[in-house]
């Protein structure tokens, strides 16, 4: 009787779990039946709610459900970012990070989440090119010329950043290291006062995601001496790449990404990657980023996944060539 008893609860166990299975997929197949939360983890007018709120009602058409903007900054993205990963696998948190995603793991030493185990990736929505840019008071014209200048007054020359660890700590730092030149690093509580303080004269340069500064450089406020991109942005085609600079290894760009939660079904993942897809496609959002600098990508979850990694083993290398820390 025992033996039968135990055969019948594992059947029981067996036939429990398919039911589970299929209730799961269907559950997936139907998604969604209610509005989405895509949670950004940084303040309102960011260069990654920026970037969010052009895609998302596209994106919302194509679910047939409102995607909603959650904005959850603090603490160099991770306190949204952890909320992301501690929500429930069921499609109805998604999470838009930028390059701070793939810093973090080389510049914070206790993270509350794992940045690859712990996320689903969807796809890369767009590459922003990180750009050079200098006062217009400082007598440089283009990047030759600027590490010219640097090398006769080394440690005098001042660059403005978002605060530690940030894409332009690390690109000021890794062209530092590869031209051996000292220039001196003035963190920020952030990118507008970064740029107010750059414009006003205070500092000389400054890393720069493109969407932030180039309205200033068009209005003549500001010089942008080289991009950082794989290739000239539509946005700055009269400015040359650093590769085409002289360093042809020299390619820093911001990557903002769609994650959902670790074990987020596929089929919830493809139906969040189509509507990415299907709002890079429409002619007004492709428009809209690149007036902000931003080129559309739209990669698959399987590029994205690549590209995560990547890029956060990049970071881990440069931070380490430069001394830095982790805190």
């Amino acid at each position: 009787m025992q033996v039968i008893s135990r055969i019948a609860a594992a059947l029981a166990v067996a036939v429990s779990g398919v039911a589970l299975t299929d209730m799961q997929h269907a559950q997936a197949q139907a998604y969604p039946t209610r509005p989405v939360r895509m949670i950004v983890p940084f303040p309102p007018g960011g260069n990654t709610d920026i970037i969010a709120r052009i895609v998302a009602p596209r994106m919302t058409e194509s679910l047939g459900q409102q995607l909603i903007i959650d904005n959850r900054g603090g603490a160099g993205s991770t306190i949204g970012t952890e909320v992301a990963a501690k929500s429930p696998a069921d499609g109805y948190t998604i999470l838009m990070v930028s390059a701070a995603h793939t810093i973090n793991p080389a510049m914070v030493k206790k993270l509350p989440y794992d940045s690859i185990k712990d996320f689903t990736p969807i796809s890369v929505v767009a590459d922003v090119p990180t750009v050079f840019v200098s006062h217009p008071s400082l007598p440089v014209k283009n990047l030759a010329e600027f590490l010219a200048l640097a090398r006769k007054r080394p440690g005098e020359i001042t660059y403005s950043t978002a605060g530690r660890g940030t894409v332009g700590h690390l690109a000021a730092e890794l062209l530092s290291s590869m031209t051996k030149i000292n220039i001196v690093h003035v963190p920020y509580k952030g990118t507008g006062p970064a740029v107010v303080d750059l414009m006003a004269g205070h500092v000389q340069l400054q890393f720069a995601s493109m969407p932030a500064v180039i309205q200033f450089v068009r209005a003549g406020k500001l010089r942008m001496l080289a991009q950082a991109g794989e290739k000239r942005s539509p946005a700055a085609k009269g400015v040359p790449t650093m590769v085409e600079s002289g360093l042809p290894t020299y390619i820093i760009s911001s990557g903002f990404s769609v994650f959902g939660p670790a074990g987020l079904a596929r089929p919830m993942v493809d139906r969040v990657h189509a509507a990415v897809k299907a709002s890079l496609s429409d002619s007004e959002v492709r428009r809209k980023l690149s007036d902000q600098g931003a080129d559309p990508v739209g990669s698959t979850p399987e590029q994205h996944d690549k590209f995560n990694r990547a890029e956060i083993e990049k970071w881990i290398k440069v931070a380490r060539g430069a001394g830095i820390e982790p805190q």
